[in-house]
């Protein structure tokens, strides 16, 4: 469980965004019978680029790229030069380990921490911020994803348990999340459903997004 360290002057909240290194035929791998290999890698680049400026748009105190499998690929060592973020590794595990330790680690730091992926451009500063603020009255903030999953949690709080047999990638992942929540005893609040960009047809919603995203499509 993550335990604060003391209670800080002021209250301050972390962002860290979680992104895997873009190789072509391992990233956005349900974005390539559209967009090819390549370009799927390239999108999920500038996916992860916003993401990150995002992040830096917010209140945040400190913003991290969790990265995965490490933090040695160019893009990552490129990101940390032009964006000034904190590199760190997602480590073993499923993705809900992963993620928990992201948070127990963060929380010894911050008062909150807030983890997002690299595939939802409609998350904004805005909804980061508003996130953070809901911790200062709930343990756990959730963004839904119109897919089943979400796009976004933060915590200020967390317990072992929280991500046990949730199954990561389907569209029960945000029911099993509320499931699991409830059982831990960690109460939680909720933000307005987003979509994020992992199948063919979310293209359609990201070529029409404003600010567009920085990325050349195939023809």
């Amino acid at each position: 469980m993550g335990i604060r360290m003391g209670e800080p002057l002021e209250k301050s909240f972390v962002v860290i965004i979680f992104a895997k290194a873009p190789v072509p035929g391992e990233v956005k791998t349900r974005l390539i019978p559209a967009l090819g290999a390549e370009h799927a890698a390239m999108l999920h680049t500038a996916l992860s680029e916003r993401a990150i400026e995002t992040a830096q748009r917010t209140d945040a105190a400190e913003v991290e790229l969790c990265c995965a499998p490490d933090t040695s690929h160019a893009f990552f060592e490129d990101c940390e030069e032009d964006f000034d973020v904190t590199l760190t590794a997602q480590g073993d595990g499923d993705l809900g380990a992963r993620m928990l330790a992201a948070l127990d680690r963060a929380l010894l730091d911050f008062d909150r921490a807030i983890v997002i992926g690299a595939d939802c451009p409609a998350l904004t500063a805005q909804h980061i911020n508003a996130a953070a603020g809901k911790l200062d009255h709930a343990d756990i903030v959730l963004t839904p994803a119109d897919d089943g999953g979400y796009a976004l949690i933060g915590a200020a709080r967390t317990d072992a348990n929280m991500f046990n047999a949730i199954d990561w990638g389907s569209a029960a992942v945000l029911e099993q999340q509320r499931r699991n929540l409830q059982t831990c005893g960690l109460p939680w609040d909720e933000m307005e459903t987003l979509w994020d960009v992992d199948r063919p047809e979310d293209l359609v919603r990201l070529k029409a997004l404003k600010p567009a995203v920085e990325f050349y499509w195939p023809n």
